[in-house]
């Protein structure tokens, strides 16, 4: 019986995934966090025994002797904002004996879990940062059509959601860099750009249609350019249903970067609630897109585009997907690499996507 422990499980993505791990065959399911009513709820509702609800701090110090107490063998971690966020859980986890799996989106975050990369070597565990949309499943779409160019130059992704808006953690993650400066590789050239800035659109598959976009910092700008060297320029764009909405964050993220507000920080929960508000007016469809631009084999000009789309605001469930897939395959008694590194290469787009089956998330692509 493998033990698996969602720290955050009632959050959420951390819902999400324990939903898609409750009552799997060879599992031992733990919903883990701070606030003991909201965990033994989930419990509840996923119809775990009453004492798969731990109160956990997962920056408290006696993390790593709870864990072993609960003889835990994989922690997901989805409590964010990951921005910002030290490796604590993560070295807790290793101290515990016990594998890592996060939803981190925070660029620093996921490149710098190398840094226990030695530690988790020696314990034995795998310790995996980055296992959501970004950079898991857009490394995967990357992967699948590689092979079909003599040279990638360019990889160019993006997010649309729909409706549904994300839990606060996620927002502030988000507005802490709105309007701050960060840099991309763009034509070989290492240049800075401001998060949330660059409004563009990208016109999706129908029936989304065009949505606008802005620039996001994210984990592919640091780990792709040497993923995919000698790829020349990589970028990630974001934006919401709602095109006022849009343009709203878009104009706070302008007055950062001019230096009229400090931080957008404290705009994170009202805009959030008013998102939630207006949610049965916005589009219940999201989408990711992946496109690539090189050279074909016959050294002609070639690209390929990749889409995921998710109706009925089931987009919330893709970025879940990685860690369920993962955790699946240990509970089935399968190994995970020892040592500590970011989701890249460890799964395809189909597997990625496998639990993601009876939700209404569909992918589309150009042939390979």
């Amino acid at each position: 019986m493998h033990t698996i422990l969602v720290l955050g499980g009632y959050g959420f993505f951390g819902s999400r995934i324990a939903e898609g791990l409750a009552r799997r065959p060879g599992l031992r399911l733990l919903i883990g966090g701070r606030d003991s009513g909201k965990a033994r709820r989930r419990a509840v509702e996923l119809g775990l025994p009453y004492d798969a609800a731990l109160v956990l701090d997962a920056a408290g110090p006696g993390l790593a002797q709870a864990l072993r107490a609960a003889r835990v063998d994989t922690l997901i971690h989805t409590a964010g904002p990951f921005q910002g966020q030290d490796h604590a859980v993560a070295r807790a986890a290793i101290e515990a004996g016990c594998n890592y799996i996060d939803l981190g989106d925070g660029r620093d975050f996921v490149a710098g879990i190398r840094v226990l990369d030695e530690a988790a070597r020696r314990a034995g565990v795998a310790v995996i940062s980055g296992a959501s949309s970004v950079p898991a499943l857009s490394s995967a779409a990357i992967d699948r059509y590689l092979p079909a160019f003599s040279r990638l130059d360019e990889i160019r992704i993006g997010i649309a959601s729909g409706a549904r808006s994300p839990g606060l953690a996620t927002v502030r993650g988000i507005f802490g860099y709105c309007g701050k400066p960060f840099r991309r590789l763009e034509s070989g050239v290492w240049k800075t750009t401001h998060g949330w800035l660059d409004l563009d659109h990208y016109d999706f598959p129908a029936p989304l249609g065009r949505r606008w976009l802005g620039s996001c910092d994210v984990p592919d700008l640091s780990l792709f350019p040497e993923r995919y060297a000698p790829v020349q320029s990589v970028s990630f764009q974001a934006g919401f249903a709602s095109t006022p909405g849009h343009l709203v964050v878009w104009a706070l993220a302008a007055a950062v970067k001019a230096g009229v507000l400090a931080s957008m920080l404290p705009f994170a929960g009202p805009l959030n609630r008013i998102s939630r508000w207006i949610e049965p007016l916005v589009s219940d469809r999201g989408c990711m897109f992946v496109r690539l631009g090189g050279l074909g084999p016959d050294g002609q000009p070639l690209v390929k585009r990749w889409h995921v789309l998710a109706a009925r605001n089931h987009g919330p469930y893709i970025p879940c997907g990685a860690s369920i897939a993962l955790a699946r395959r240990l509970a089935a008694g399968q190994r995970l690499a020892p040592g500590a590194y970011p989701c890249m290469g460890l799964l395809s787009v189909d597997e990625y996507l496998s639990p993601l089956g009876d939700l209404d998330v569909h992918q589309a692509g150009d042939a390979l």
